[in-house]
């Protein structure tokens, strides 16, 4: 009964949102439009067609411009629309807001080019246009129109009624009974005939409502189960997705891409606690089954959220809850981490999640960088991280935030930091009631495959994909799994150069000297408590921190 009680809140919350995360609908993007740094926001509007609101922020003083336009997977470069411009914000420089219509479901993105004396750049922003939401109508203006509605009934039968009855009459004549009792059915007819013309508008309506229902994004759903295989605990997930009735290529479970090297992104987080944390990357064994093996983590109940992407620039997250067991005493003792399926799974374990009044200060008291207050905590390997606070140190709702995380080594010493699957660093942030998950990295909270499967369609050149030219989806899930296999066969340097292909792996930052630096670039989408996981490679080794942090309004 717990359960199924924990995975009905886990659906019911990931049923809210789209996109490759829950919870956090914003989406945001840190990177480069030609010779202009830029940072872009866009929440998506949760009904399609709908407008997207847009946030452009910039540096360089001397632009002029900024542009921003929708496009679409499948309509290809031939079917963008023209570009609207967006405004600049009073009294707050380099900031611009603008609105786009998204006008169709599935793959999108937002092209950002920026115009200014450097020239003129773009980069895309990859978007998942989905409806996710039906509208209520408010009780007091349905009542409102409703009582219009039978006013102008009324209206309209006194108008049929004297129309085929009294109008005929000559000035001055009196109304006889032939025209009186054409006036009773002259409104009988014409009571009639609205009647039946009100039932089948609202037939109509019920018919339009009923499709935009059944066609509504609504998220997979998955199975997770824990066997005992071998002397090691195996994690299962199947995924669901015989009720897939929209954007049926789209979404298919067989056209998934990898993003970072890997098909699938698997976190697994204790619930409740937040203190036992797993990053791993699962074996597909079947078109909608995937495989793990589980680490030495204590028993309990378990948060499941896995990040995939498509063919078609698709990504979103599937969640789940799992019960792991206790391990018995034979899978502990001959635990080793080369038992991992995946040579980049990591986990973690720390302390329970607490409030920032209660979280424990280190020798030394309070820590100040570089002027601002900060959160440090020791890693694994005796090296140190800082979470950058604001001056407050509570972080504000709806407000963007470089999330800066200053590492330095034993010695106090800038830590000399390697890629890890190809970026410099990886973060998950959690809600503590699990209402809010998401995957980032230090150029934001997009799917990076998705962005590079928008690239390439607009470089092509062009329309509207022709869905028979698809590779069969067997041959291109087996070419798929052939790729990354190939991927994780080649040595850590060769393998992450190419996954950072284009990336910045700079951590110096001028304002802070003394440490190497990574940033992220996110807005908390609303107020609580917050646990913040931060990954990162150091020495061949991946290290795992955590930090506590409050949201307010």
């Amino acid at each position: 009964m717990k359960r199924i009680i924990c995975t009905f809140i886990v659906l019911l919350l990931a049923s809210s949102y789209s996109k490759s995360h829950i919870g956090s609908p914003g989406v945001t993007l840190e990177g480069k439009a030609g010779p202009y740094a830029v940072t872009v926001v866009v929440n998506s509007p949760d009904v399609i067609p709908g407008t997207a609101s847009v946030e452009v922020y910039l540096t360089d003083p001397t632009v002029s411009e900024v542009q921003l336009k929708p496009i679409y997977w499948f309509a290809g470069a031939s079917g963008t629309p023209k570009a609207d411009i967006a405004v600049p914000v009073d009294g707050e420089s380099g900031h611009y807001k603008g609105e786009i219509w998204l006008m169709s479901p599935g793959s999108a993105s937002i092209e950002v080019t920026v115009v200014g004396e450097l020239g003129e750049g773009s980069i895309l922003l990859p978007v998942m246009a989905v409806s996710t939401a039906q509208k209520e109508m408010e009780s007091s203006l349905g009542w409102t129109l409703a009582g219009l509605g039978i006013f102008l009934v009324i209206l309209m039968v006194t108008i049929i009624s004297l129309s085929t009855s009294d109008s005929l009459v000559k000035p001055g004549d009196p109304a006889t009974k032939k025209v009186r009792t054409k006036r009773w059915v002259g409104a009988a007819i014409g009571l009639v005939i609205l009647v039946l013309a009100v039932w089948g508008g609202n037939n109509w309506w019920n018919s339009w409502s009923s499709s935009y229902e059944r066609y509504m994004y609504k998220p997979f759903t998955a199975t997770s189960w824990v066997t005992n295989d071998n002397q090691k605990q195996t994690l299962n997930f199947s995924i669901d997705s015989t009720r897939l009735e929209q954007l049926y290529l789209t979404r298919s479970i067989n056209y998934l891409i990898p993003d970072h090297g890997k098909i699938m992104h698997m976190f697994l987080l204790k619930m409740g606690s937040l203190d036992v944390f797993a990053h791993l990357h699962p074996l597909r064994t079947d078109s909608a089954m995937f495989k793990t093996v589980i680490p030495p983590l204590p028993a309990g109940d378990y948060y499941v959220f896995t990040d995939v992407s498509r063919l078609s620039g698709f990504s979103e997250t599937i969640a789940d809850t799992i019960s792991i067991p206790e391990a018995n005493e034979q899978v502990v003792a001959s635990w080793n981490d080369s038992l991992l399926i995946d040579r980049d799974d990591t986990y973690y374990i720390t302390d329970p999640i607490v409030k920032a009044a209660d979280q424990p200060i280190m020798p030394g008291g309070d820590i100040v960088i570089c002027g601002s207050p900060g959160q440090k905590t020791i890693l694994p390997d005796s090296s140190y991280v800082t979470l950058e606070l604001p001056e407050s140190r509570e972080f504000k709702s709806e407000q963007l935030y470089q999330l800066t995380f200053a590492f330095e080594d034993e010695n106090g010493e800038p830590s000399e930091l390697e890629p890890y699957l190809g970026m410099m660093g990886h973060a998950v942030v959690f809600k503590e009631d699990g209402s809010v998950y998401i995957h980032l990295h230090p150029v934001g909270s997009y799917s990076m495959a998705s962005q590079e499967v928008m690239e390439k369609r607009m470089e092509s050149k062009e329309g509207r994909v022709d869905w028979n030219a698809l590779q069969k989806q067997s041959v291109f899930r087996d070419s798929i799994d052939q790729v990354i296999a190939d991927l994780n066969s080649l040595p850590y340097n060769e393998r992450d150069s190419l996954l950072g292909i284009g990336m910045d792996h700079s951590t110096d930052d001028p304002s802070h000297p003394d440490h190497a630096v990574v940033k992220f670039p996110y807005s908390f989408p609303e107020a609580g408590q917050y646990r913040i996981y931060v990954q990162m490679k150091r020495n061949q080794k991946i290290l795992n921190g955590a930090f506590d942090v409050e949201v307010v309004d």
